[in-house]
């Protein structure tokens, strides 16, 4: 029996390393492999590029080379910024409720500490309200959501007030500048656009007081001390240049494949419901598309397309493996039968047009078996 071929729809988690990235890194483990803190001069090549990748990442993200501190992820990125941020409680901060766990879950650390924590309101397309802020409270709010694609008015927010934004979902996806949006801080990690993992960023704007989380040596200003991972930097610099470099043309195939998914998908399993921006419009990440199947449940859903081969997701990576509910779908409202029947597909500049057609067969074949079965 011939082995089922594995359709990759979760771009949103992870994506397939760029072979130039992987290219750049392997003479830096194997032979350029000196601690860039080391003054001979093996340490000095691996400074060299080491700083040359921090160049690289700031010029891309409209950012200064100072303002580029390396951290292993998003997740770290965010703990840093927000607890650096946010000075000592009592204090206020306004946040998203359609935020990922890696920053939901500082803020109830924060909450526990004896901050306020304000969350903003989000309308039934998933994108937060606009509203008036009191004069120098810091707002955390994500560029793009990791469920939805749904992109956010940041940029409104900055005009208002210090911000904090995991960009984790947007970079190397839609045009993202530090300066450009008005932020104070942003985060990003190499592994969503094809950087390796364990490898990310936070662009902290210059002259900003971040109190550190993290005490041990001098590296990065102090800001993440610890020895820096020269190769996994230089990845991740590389992948976001051709990231940046490709970006209009794997938008406009990606938005095109997406569009191609969802009419098949709504002409053989009506009813079928987009959560979040239709495809096409302006505040719509082109790589994601979640989808609820009423009358047919997401996680009967989702262990069936695993077992034909369709690698997709119920809500995020880190929150995968729970049986609750997806927080971002309801705070955006959405009906009882729609929560309960969402999934995330999510796409990548590697996915073709014949890998889409078969996704659609193997998915309306779940969705039909599973709805007959009244399960």
């Amino acid at each position: 029996m011939a082995a089922i071929t594995m359709l990759y729809l979760d771009h949103n988690a992870t994506t397939p390393v760029l072979p130039a990235a992987w290219d750049a890194m392997r003479p830096l483990m194997a032979e350029a492999f000196g601690n860039p803190s080391s003054s001979h001069a093996a340490g000095r090549q691996a400074r060299r590029h080491l700083e040359d990748a921090r160049e690289k990442v700031a010029a891309l993200l409209g950012a200064l080379p100072e303002e580029v501190v390396f951290t292993s992820g998003a997740t770290e990125a965010n703990n840093i910024a927000l607890f650096g941020l946010c000075g000592e409680p009592p204090g206020r901060i306004v946040a998203s409720p359609l935020e990922h766990p890696c920053v939901t879950e500082p803020l109830k650390q924060l909450a526990a500490r004896g901050f306020e924590i304000e969350w903003l309101k989000a309308d039934a397309r998933g994108v937060v309200e606009r509203r008036e802020l009191a004069p120098r409270v810091l707002t955390s709010l994500q560029l793009a959501n990791h469920e939805t694609g749904a992109i956010q008015p940041v940029r409104a927010f900055a005009e208002l007030g210090p911000v904090h934004t995991d960009a984790a979902q947007a970079v190397g996806k839609i045009p993202v500048n530090l300066r450009g949006l008005g932020v104070t801080a942003l985060t990003l990690s190499g592994h969503k656009f094809r950087g390796p993992k364990g490898v990310g960023a936070l662009l902290l704007r210059k002259g900003t007081l971040l109190r550190p989380l993290q005490f041990g040596g001098h590296q990065q200003r102090g800001h993440r001390p610890g020895t820096e991972p020269v190769a996994l930097a230089v990845g991740m610099a590389v992948a976001l240049d051709h990231a940046v470099k490709a970006m209009s043309d794997t938008a406009a195939s990606l938005a095109r494949l997406r569009q191609r998914l969802l009419d098949r998908l709504r002409a053989a399993v009506p009813p079928v419901v987009v959560n979040g921006p239709l495809p096409g419009e302006a505040d719509s990440l082109p790589t994601t598309l979640n989808l609820s199947f009423p009358s047919c449940r997401a996680d009967l859903l989702m262990m069936s397309l695993d077992l034909a081969g369709v690698a997709c997701s119920i809500g995020s990576a880190c929150s995968s493996g729970s049986l609750l509910p997806s927080p971002v779908l309801i705070a955006m409202g959405v009906p009882d039968d729609v929560l309960k029947s969402a999934v995330r597909f999510s796409l990548g500049e590697t996915t073709t047009e014949a890998e889409m057609d078969e996704a659609a067969g193997r998915i309306i074949a779940s969705v039909n078996a599973i709805r007959a079965a009244k399960l």
